[in-house]
Parts: C-alpha cells; sequence; structure tokens
C-alpha cells in the first residue's frame, strides 16, 4: 500500500504539471512527523460516534457503527494506517529517483511513437526501478517497527505481533522477561535485515545506469490537470484533514463519542494537559531538554564525523558512519532492549547503574538517531571547498581552530536542519522510550498510550494536538531555513 500511493505521489510532483506542489508535498509529508500512536488515536476517533464523519453519514439518513465497534482494531486495520503512514517515506525516495530520469530517453520513446502508457511502463518504472525497491525496504523497515500504531491497534484486538510481546511480557515480568525479549528483538532484527536485503537484490538485477543530461522531464497532464489536482487535495481533506479534525473534537469535548456543540464544548482537556497532571508537565518537560541534549551533543558528532567522512576517510570512521546508518535503520525497540542489556549491570569502575534512569534514554538516542544529524550535515560539506580547510592548516590552526572558525559557519545551516530532525522525531518518538521510561522519568511519546490505556482518551487526544502543533512549528521554522540550505536536505523541501 505504502508502495503504490508512494509511486504515484511521486509521478504527480517530480513529472507532472500539478500546481501548487511546495503546499502538497508539504501536506502529504506531514502525517510521517506526526508521532504514529497520535496517528491511530485520530484515526480512532475519526470512526467512532459522535465524529464529524458520523454526524454527517446520520444527518444524509445513514447508519453509523455502532458504539462497540471499531473497524480499525484488526489486522486489517493496522495494515492501512501503516500503509498510510509510511507512504511518504516511498514518495521520497521515488521522488529522489525519478528526478534523475534524463528527458532524452522520453523525448526518443515520444518520437518513436510510444503512447504515455508504454512510455510510463517500458521507460519511467524500470529506470526508477532501484529508487522503488529502496522506498519498498524503507516502508517494510518503518512498519516492523512502527510501535504506535501496532500497540494502538493491536493490543485491544489481541492481534500479537513481535514488538507488542515485547512491550507487554516487560510490562508483565519486568527484567526477568528480558531473555524472551532478547530473542523477539533478535527476530524483528532478522527480518528487517532480510527485508532490507531482499529489496536490495531486487533493486540491483538490472543495471538501469544511463547518460544524458540532467535536464528533468515534465509530462504536462492538460486536461487532467484540474481532475488530478481535486483528487490530489481531496486525498489530502480525507487522509489528514479527517483525522486531525477528529483528535481536536475529542479534545474540545468533555467525553469521548461526543459531538463537538456549544454544551460539550470545553478548554479543559488542554488546560488539565498543560498544567493539572504534573505526570503530563513533567513528560514535556523531560522530552524537551532530553531531545534539545540529543540535538546538541548529535550535532557536535556529526559535525566531526562528517569532517572525517568528506576528507579523511579512514576505516575507523567508516564503521562509525556504518554504524550509524545500521541503528537508525534497526526498530527503536531493538536498540530500547539493547540498551536494557547493556546498562542494567553496574557500569566498570563507577559502581552504578543507568538502568530507570533518563541517562539510560538520552543514549539510545544518541546511538538511534545519529545518521538524521549526519546525512544534512555530509551534504552540507559536499558544498564546502576543501582548500579552505588546507590554506587553515598550511597557516598553522589546528582542527579545532579551523572547525570553530571556518568549517562550523558554514556548516552550521545543515548541522541546524538535521539537529531541528532530531529534535523533530526524539521529542515524540516511542519506540525506543517505552521500554525504558518509569513513573519518574516518563517521556512524551508513550505518554499518548498510557493515558488511553487509562481511559482518558479526551486528555490523551489534547496531549496528541500539542505534539502536532509542536512538530508543525518546527517544520515551518525549518521550511524558513530552506533558501540557506542544500537542496533535498529537509524532507519537505521542494
Amino acid at each position: 500500500m505504502s508502495l503504490l500511493l508512494g509511486t504515484v505521489a511521486a509521478w504527480l510532483v517530480a513529472l507532472t504539471d500539478l500546481r501548487a506542489k511546495a503546499a502538497w508535498v508539504f501536506a502529504f509529508i506531514l502525517p510521517l512527523m506526526i508521532p504514529p500512536q497520535v496517528t491511530a488515536l485520530a484515526w480512532i476517533q475519526a470512526l467512532a460516534p459522535g465524529s464529524l464523519l458520523a454526524t454527517a453519514v446520520n444527518a444524509l439518513g445513514g447508519t453509523w457503527l455502532a458504539p462497540g465497534q471499531q473497524p480499525l482494531y484488526s489486522a486489517t486495520g493496522m495494515v492501512l494506517l501503516l500503509g498510510l503512514h509510511n507512504a511518504p517515506l516511498v514518495f521520497l525516495t521515488v521522488r529522489a529517483g525519478l528526478r534523475r530520469l534524463p528527458a532524452e530517453l522520453v523525448e526518443a520513446a515520444r518520437i518513436s511513437g510510444a503512447s504515455p502508457r508504454q512510455i510510463l511502463f517500458t521507460v519511467i518504472l524500470p529506470l526508477a526501478r532501484p529508487a522503488i525497491f529502496a522506498g519498498a525496504a524503507l516502508a517494510f523497515v518503518a512498519a516492523v517497527g512502527n510501535f504506535g500504531i501496532q500497540a494502538m491497534l493491536g493490543i485491544p484486538a489481541r492481534v500479537p505481533t513481535l514488538i507488542t510481546l515485547v512491550y507487554q511480557q516487560l510490562n508483565t515480568l519486568g527484567p526477568g522477561a528480558l531473555p524472551n525479549t532478547a530473542v523477539y528483538s533478535m527476530l524483528i532484527a532478522l527480518i528487517t535485515l532480510a527485508g532490507m536485503l531482499i529489496s536490495g537484490w531486487l533493486g540491483g538485477r538490472r543495471d538501469v545506469r544511463v547518460s544524458g543530461s540532467p535536464r528533468p522531464w515534465h509530462q504536462p497532464l492538460r486536461r487532467a490537470r484540474l481532475p488530478g489536482e481535486i483528487i490530489a487535495w481531496l486525498w489530502m481533506v480525507i487522509t489528514l484533514l479527517l483525522p486531525l479534525s477528529a483528535l481536536l473534537t475529542t479534545a474540545l469535548t468533555r467525553g469521548f463519542g461526543q459531538a463537538l456543540n456549544w454544551q460539550t464544548l470545553t478548554l479543559e482537556n488542554f488546560q488539565q494537559a498543560l498544567w493539572g497532571y504534573p505526570a503530563i508537565r513533567q513528560a514535556f518537560f523531560t522530552s524537551l531538554w532530553l531531545t534539545g541534549l540529543t540535538a546538541l551533543l548529535l550535532s557536535i558528532m556529526a559535525l566531526f564525523l562528517a569532517f572525517f567522512l568528506s576528507w579523511h576517510r579512514t576505516r575507523l570512521v567508516r564503521g562509525l558512519g556504518f554504524a550509524s546508518e545500521l541503528t537508525y535503520a534497526l526498530p527503536g525497540i531493538v536498540t530500547g532492549v539493547a540498551a536494557m542489556l547493556f546498562f542494567l549491570r553496574p557500569l566498570p569502575l563507577l559502581g552504578f547503574s543507568l538502568y530507570g534512569t533518563v541517562w539510560i534514554i538520552l543514549a539510545a538516542y544518541l546511538a538511534n538517531f545519529l545518521a538524521l544529524v549526519l546525512r544534512p550535515t555530509l551534504a552540507g560539506f559536499a558544498q564546502i571547498e576543501p582548500s579552505l580547510d588546507e590554506a587553515a592548516r598550511l597557516c598553522g590552526a589546528g582542527l579545532m581552530r579551523r572547525m570553530t572558525d571556518i568549517l562550523l559557519p558554514l556548516a552550521a545551516p545543515s548541522v541546524l536542519a538535521g539537529a531541528l530532525l532530531v529534535f523533530l522525531t526524539a521529542l515524540n518518538e516511542i519506540q525506543v522510550s517505552v521500554l525504558l521510561v518509569t513513573a519518574q522519568t516518563q517521556t512524551l511519546g508513550p505518554t499518548i498510550i498510557f493515558l488511553d490505556e487509562g481511559g482518558s482518551a479526551p486528555l490523551a487526544a489534547a496531549v496528541g494536538c500539542l505534539m502536532i502543533g509542536i512538530v508543525l512549528g518546527l517544520m515551518l521554522l525549518a521550511s524558513r531555513l530552506t533558501r540557506r540550505l542544500p537542496q533535498g536536505v529537509l524532507p519537505w523541501q521542494a
């Protein structure tokens, strides 16, 4: 499902004359930045009695689902939401591949009498084959490790998955379940790596390298442009505005399932989320300083690592770069279990354990999110002339002097963009921290699931709305830096 939706979206944006592409891409990418547990909660409430959709159906004379019925609590519901949530990953990869398609090949096919359908299936899609399978691998890996959707839908539906078994056994047995959860985590890692290897093999079976100018090809939609734009924006209304409006409606009502009107309208849930519950306020505070510190430390690490990866590639440096990519590719819950196993015992020479403290979450974040800031930093270093560093070195400047006076100012926009991506991801993540949080070290991501499991759906919706507001604000802030960033650093960058 992700492959189909992402490929069609990439074709519309990369190869057609669709209008308002930048706004549409921003809206299409936004669900990827929203925490998956918030996405699941929003869709659950979008199909619940009292939602705008239910009200519209009842107003038209139809009959909505009974209060106890929820079609998303099933394996089919999990597949649908995972497919929707991960479609932007395929879109980003396939769009990059289609942008490299030389226009001469398509023009030659048109001169030879090929129809648009023949061009699509014999020229465009075969040349985009590596990008399509790379996008499929990303979607597969993300779906395997997506704890938020699997937990919110699979646990109530009693549809077990490996990732929810890890969570349930640790919640039930505590550290005594670590032997079993270690096996489950290894299975999750093997499934992930197998999917990546199969995707790489399928994408590399044929050599699709071509020669030609980098001038991209654009296919005019002509009469189909207006209907295509209507369908594209209608899709955004259904998949983005419908669930988010349902989430906001629930957050503004006094009880779950109530219709929004002047009698039920209240801001009490937002007030409780911000000031009423010390646990939620503490989760906000812990997440903000923890993700801020993570972004700062990873920015410093990425700056030095990008310097050596760009101009001094030793085996150790290449190994560190590969390790950062591998830890990011593996599901976050695997990193969480590994952190528990590694830090459960007291640290050598220090005599104390990080297990049960906020520092174990920081260590897991540093391991899991380095690649997010390293990639844009590498893109920034690719635009820096190495002779600047060589000239400073000939003048006697040491590494730290060159880094602070020359390289950091030039690479700062890319480093900042990577830090924002880390902050966006770590602030709302749940895969890594759900196994590591305690009553004293609560973070924002797992709070949604804990509130929903405790029967506080309106309060959970209010927290979800606040999380979406933070994500949207940070994305808009990052968009202001677009002119100073290398092309493609921000996922939603046109």
